[in-house]
């Protein structure tokens, strides 16, 4: 797979997107990968433009040595050419990126690239928003997306 310029898309840009960023930033900087690759996230909605991630996902990426410095931004149209794969954390994020003219080429399911879920119907490849939640839902999502970003460096590393 020769992408190598990825975004990271949720509902607002705050709680999962800005996480998996993170986590791929950090594994990719761990395997020496990163100066090949451009990374970033951004939001379907416009609510939290300029503002730091939810204090959860802050806490949650501090407590697994990972640091989410991100600041939230909405996807633009130029971003479907800027970017090579828009990794959407839910099958709604997909749809939003679809109508907004997003070619489908250029989008998956973060969940796509968790090897423990090879075999797994589409509808079970949702990130969960976390945000209405506690803590623990930003525990739980970190492990998802970990695994995700695992399977995506694996991927387009081999």
């Amino acid at each position: 797979m020769a992408h190598q310029r990825f975004l990271f898309v949720c509902l607002g840009n705050i709680c999962r997107s800005p996480l998996a960023e993170a986590i791929f930033i950090h594994r990719a900087r761990e395997q020496d990968l990163l100066e090949s690759m451009r990374i970033d996230s951004a939001g379907i909605g416009h609510w939290h433009v300029g503002g730091r991630a939810d204090p959860r996902t802050i806490e949650v990426g501090r407590l697994h040595g990972i640091e989410v410095p991100s600041i939230a931004r909405q996807v633009q149209a130029a971003d479907f050419e800027s970017f090579d794969l828009l990794l959407a954390m839910d099958r709604e994020n997909r749809r939003d990126l679809l109508a907004l003219g997003c070619e489908p080429s250029r989008i998956r399911l973060m969940r796509s690239f968790d090897p423990t879920l090879a075999e797994t119907h589409e509808r079970k490849l949702d990130v969960p928003d976390p945000y209405l939640g506690g803590p623990e839902g930003f525990e739980e999502i970190y492990h998802m997306l970990q695994r995700a970003c695992e399977g995506l460096l694996q991927e387009v590393s081999s």
